[in-house]
């Protein structure tokens, strides 16, 4: 059965939506070292919890994509 692929301007779209996450995620999972308000920093793990389950979302959309590279198993060396 044939997969549909997304259409250029989606997977260009989607890449940026991907890169800006990814960006959103180190930022968040940085700032953590800065916050000393422990319900701020709750809500900062939280966001990097999901980010990471959206960032994987993304990538699963993003293997549709008409052109085909090597996608990254995580988005940056931080998360881990």
């Amino acid at each position: 059965m044939n997969t549909p692929t997304l259409a250029l301007h989606e997977s260009m779209e989607l890449h940026e939506a991907l890169n800006f996450k990814t960006l959103c995620l180190a930022k968040s999972k940085l700032m953590q070292g800065l916050v000393f308000d422990q319900e701020l920093k709750a809500l900062m793990q939280k966001d990097v919890f999901q980010s990471t389950q959206q960032i994987a979302e993304l990538q699963a959309i993003y293997a549709r994509a008409p052109f085909q590279g090597p996608v990254p198993n995580s988005p940056t060396p931080i998360t881990h």
